[in-house]
């Protein structure tokens, strides 16, 4: 079973990188990856019961990540309806696109550490959408704003999922994480955006076309203001949310998207259908990208089926056994979280080490949260800020190897070292 499981990923990884020559979309491949990998574990195994449980449980997450995403992508499009992300883009005056780079860059690592590196990759591209006309440079941003989003998230609790994962398992404590990983984080930032903006040097900034007269605007200022301050309101009160309900995330955005619904309704209640149709929330979800929603589904589920044919749980315990040097061990994790999803390596790792051998915020979990929060950033299906990006800007996987893989690969690697050595000066 465990041959036949991994050589219908293999083929299945093979096929959503090579979309584009093959000319079958992303989405079909990772839907017929879930389910041969589901039928495979269901025929090997035998016990139906099981198999239901475990199949209950990953469409459960897999159900809480993709509302949390639907929910997330329909508030940024309302927003971007009533043209709220103005106040922002016009408040940029840059005209270099390096400097633009280090802006975009840090206020995405900071708003990542505040909402997660999901919500905020969501965001920022959609921002960028408003501030660079030629798309070349929009996909360079895109894969910047993944970098920098992947970075801001692993240092805090709640900016990344694997590093509220070691936060809920008690693995990690906030104040801890957030002074011990800060630092790598950063530098996992600032490499890429050095060579970046090295190499985009004086290039000006080309902004879309806008338009005159009255068209400029179809809401009022009034209505830009509030709608993006109650859109970036929800996205932010997530976190307080999950912290004072102790409610999983999807609920909270499912909350303020009704809120959001309401006010909208209540904003446009007297103009006439013509002139609010396009505001309204029921058509910001005809917007939204559906085929990556799809996407996201396949390729959670059949990671899923992985998880529970227990190949990554072997694949841990064989490193272990191998290597043995548990820094070595921590870096091929992370760089394995570019291939494959990081929850399962994560939650593998949980289960290989137990607190009793590395007590809570040891080198180990510190470590992980890093390496694994970070990682994802070398191939473009290594995270869900990636799959994001992937699905809003319709990025090539091999353009992202080519064009961002390395720097991102520079920036994580930059930072581990910085990490042990943080740890070895400290400790």
């Amino acid at each position: 079973m465990l041959t036949a499981v991994a050589i219908v990923f293999v083929l299945s990884y093979l096929a959503i990188a090579l979309e584009h020559p093959l000319k079958i979309s992303k989405s079909a491949s990772a839907l017929m990856a879930a389910g041969w990998l589901w039928t495979i574990y269901a025929m090997a195994s035998g016990d139906v019961n099981q198999v239901d449980a475990d199949l209950s449980r990953s469409v459960m997450g897999t159900a809480q990540i993709v509302f949390f995403l639907m929910g997330a992508m329909t508030i940024v499009e309302v927003v971007d309806a009533h043209e709220g992300f103005d106040a922002i883009t016009s408040r940029i005056k840059t005209t270099r696109l390096s400097t633009l780079m280090w802006m975009v860059g840090f206020v995405t690592f900071f708003l990542s550490s505040i909402l997660d590196n999901l919500t905020t990759t969501i965001v920022m591209v959609s921002l960028m959408k408003k501030l660079l006309d030629q798309r070349d440079d929009r996909l360079f941003f895109a894969g910047i704003i993944v970098i920098a989003a992947n970075a801001g998230g692993a240092w805090t609790p709640i900016g990344d999922v694997t590093t509220t994962m070691l936060w809920i398992g008690n693995q990690i404590t906030t104040l801890s994480i957030m002074k011990s990983v800060f630092l790598a984080s950063l530098v996992n930032l600032l490499v890429p955006l050095a060579v970046t903006s090295y190499l985009l040097g004086a290039r000006p900034v080309v902004s879309p076309p806008r338009k005159n007269g009255a068209d400029l605007h179809h809401s009022s200022a009034f209505e830009r203001n509030l709608m993006l301050f109650l859109g970036l309101s929800i996205l932010v009160g997530v976190p307080v949310f999950k912290t004072v309900t102790q409610l999983p995330p999807f609920m909270g955005i499912l909350f303020g998207l009704g809120m959001l619904w309401m006010v909208g309704d209540l904003l446009h209640l007297k103009k006439a259908d013509s002139k609010k149709e396009h505001l309204t929330l029921v058509h910001a979800l005809t917007r939204i990208d559906m085929s990556s929603i799809i996407f996201f589904i396949g390729i959670l589920l059949a990671v899923a089926a992985l998880e529970h044919t227990h190949i990554l749980t072997l694949l841990a315990q064989w490193l272990d056994q191998t290597v043995g040097r548990l820094d070595i061990i921590v870096v091929i994790i992370g760089l394995a979280s570019a291939v494959v999803d990081n929850v399962p390596l994560v939650a593998a790792s949980m289960g290989m080490y137990t607190l009793a051998q590395y007590p809570t915020d040891s080198f180990l979990w510190e470590f992980v949260a890093y390496c694994a929060g970070t990682g994802g950033s070398i191939l473009i299906i290594g995270s869900a800020a990636g799959v994001a990006a992937m699905g809003l800007e319709k990025i090539d996987f091999f353009w992202y190897m080519r064009k961002i893989g390395g720097l991102a690969l520079l920036g994580y690697l930059a930072g581990a070292l910085v990490y042990i050595a943080q740890y070895r000066l400290f400790h």
